[in-house]
């Protein structure tokens, strides 16, 4: 029977992979690990896209934006899974970067079935966080043709809103939606429409990439140091002290007056040590450099 899945490259059946139920455990992987080698040539085709993309955003962001993912099945969980990693990697506050998936958060673990069918839905997730023309909405779909993430998109476009689409087929409705398409084609997959595989290891990637270089630019790490990360336990507590040894050199004692006098901010402490300031001095230098550091640093030094 022919659908319009067939014009999907990621719902393609694979006639040389029929019999793949009966190879070794071992060969399987083989053939599960060289698909996915595919994936990061894939993503690189799409590197300027996904650069302008991030630009546009981090411009946004700069000026009090919000980023929102919408998704539904994996490819929301994804959105979710990197919107939630962003305030202990980044210290961002829970409402600068938000996942939403079809269904709500019960969808993350329990498939709701229709929702990623409502454009309708999108709208009102989106109205219900207020979202305004200073904010930047990025729908995630494998097929790039979800009416969750397509209707999102459109509806955000509409308002003034930045828009990303993140697909895995060439000339997707989500693409054509967005002012910014990105479309990494991985090609058919292993398992025919299991689209959690290497689409959605794409997907992973590339947000990957949005969120984290977004936050580089807007000065969230020194270097490649994560030099705003929230201590909330020990191990980010440790962690904490060594970024400020890796940025200062300095002896354990310096470092551990620095985190104190500072709250326990990592930027704030290398500042301190590194401007030779008090942490009210490095606190102020810091909000008028937008929390860039070494912009920080500067105003430090004259």
């Amino acid at each position: 029977m022919s659908t319009d899945f067939d014009a999907l490259t990621t719902e393609a059946y694979r006639p040389e992979l029929a019999e793949i139920d009966r190879r070794s455990t071992l060969d399987i992987a083989r053939a599960m690990n060289a698909e996915d080698a595919l994936v990061p040539a894939a993503v690189g085709a799409e590197l300027p896209r996904i650069a302008a993309a991030i630009d546009a955003a981090a411009a946004r962001m700069s000026r009090g934006g919000r980023l929102f993912y919408l998704g539904a099945g994996t490819a929301g969980r994804l959105g979710v899974l990197d919107a939630s990693e962003c305030p202990p990697t980044f210290n961002t506050d829970p409402g600068q970067v938000v996942g939403l998936i079809a269904g709500g958060p019960g969808a993350f673990v329990t498939a709701v079935e229709g929702a990623e069918d409502s454009a309708l839905l999108a709208k009102a997730d989106l109205d219900a966080q207020g979202l305004t023309a200073g904010d930047v909405v990025l729908g995630v779909s494998a097929s790039g043709r979800t009416p969750y993430a397509v209707g999102a998109v459109e509806y955000a476009r509409a308002l003034g809103a930045l828009t990303i689409g993140v697909s895995c087929n060439a000339d997707s409705p989500l693409a054509a939606a967005a002012e910014h398409g990105i479309e990494v084609v991985v090609g058919p997959e292993l398992i025919a429409g299991s689209t959690r595989l290497k689409a959605g290891t794409a997907q992973k990637l590339v947000l990957n990439m949005i969120s984290t270089i977004t936050m580089i630019k807007l000065g969230k790490t020194y270097g490649n140091l994560m030099v705003d990360v929230r201590a909330s336990n020990e191990k980010l507590r440790a962690r904490s002290r060594r970024i400020v040894h890796l940025a200062t050199g300095a002896p354990d004692e310096v470092i551990e007056a620095a985190l104190t006098e500072t709250g326990g901010e990592v930027k704030n402490a290398i500042l301190t040590i590194l401007g030779n300031v008090d942490a009210p001095t490095a606190g102020r230098l810091l909000t008028e450099s937008g929390g860039h550091l070494r912009a920080a640093l500067a105003a430090a030094h004259g």
